[in-house]
């Protein structure tokens, strides 16, 4: 009996153990919950989680309010996706071209879209967003754009402390405009800038319409037939 008594003992703690084992199992599964990844299909209202894009758009039984559901993916090890042009545009990627498709009900245009990692130079169309530290190098008519008929080349500045750029680019922090031009290579505005990059200088002269960088004062002005467009330029300086 004693023997007996002992066996279920021990084959009662070995329960209690592996009971035990099982619930913090379970509750560190709850606790750091596996993200979702690949495609998924939603309802219109509902939110699409960061990182992800609508790659169709349908009519939907199953949605009532909207009666629209979204094929969603999610954008992470991709580089190449079709995307409905109302789609969130997550940064790093370009518009790479717009055409019309039955595939985005709402709108009726899809976006190619392309991951820009590791490039320095790509073509997009004029409605993409630009990456931080990217300008527009050059514009020019593409029918690969349908809506703005007006694509851009995009260049990475990271390598750069100088640069040629579209009057209708982002400016980099910490870059100024030290000339501006007529160019035929600027569709749209008909200007280009040249840029420079302030790293250890403690002076410099921009054009007037230039961003400062910050912590830098005008000190004077005076005409500049190199700055097409204001005619004025600034001599700026650390202060």
């Amino acid at each position: 009996m004693k023997t007996l008594r002992n066996h279920t003992s021990h084959l009662v703690t070995v329960v209690l153990l592996l009971l035990g084992m099982m619930t913090a199992a379970s509750a560190q599964a709850q606790a750091a919950p596996q993200r979702v990844t690949g495609s998924t299909t939603i309802c219109s209202f509902s939110p699409i989680p960061d990182g992800w894009v609508v790659t169709s758009s349908y009519s939907s039984w199953g949605c009532p309010g909207s009666g629209v559901s979204y094929t969603i993916t999610d954008t992470a090890g991709q580089t190449n996706l079709a995307i409905c042009s109302f789609s969130p545009k997550p940064a790093g990627w370009v518009v790479t071209s717009s055409y019309s498709t039955g595939n985005c009900a709402g709108s009726g245009i899809a976006y190619g879209f392309h991951n820009v990692a590791n490039e320095l130079n790509v073509g997009a169309c004029s409605m993409t967003p630009i990456p931080a530290g990217w300008v527009i190098s050059s514009s020019y008519s593409s029918g690969n754009c349908a809506g703005t008929g007006v694509a851009y080349t995009l260049h990475n500045t990271v390598n750069d402390t100088s640069a040629g750029a579209c009057s209708m680019t982002p400016i980099p922090a910490g870059w100024v405009v030290t000339s501006s031009y007529s160019s035929g290579n600027c569709v749209g505005t008909g200007v280009a800038y040249t840029l420079f990059k302030i790293t250890t200088q403690t002076s410099a002269v921009v054009c007037s319409f230039s961003p400062l960088p910050a912590g830098w004062v005008v000190s004077s002005y005076y005409p500049s037939g190199n700055c097409y467009g204001s005619g004025v330029a600034y001599s700026i300086r650390k202060a």
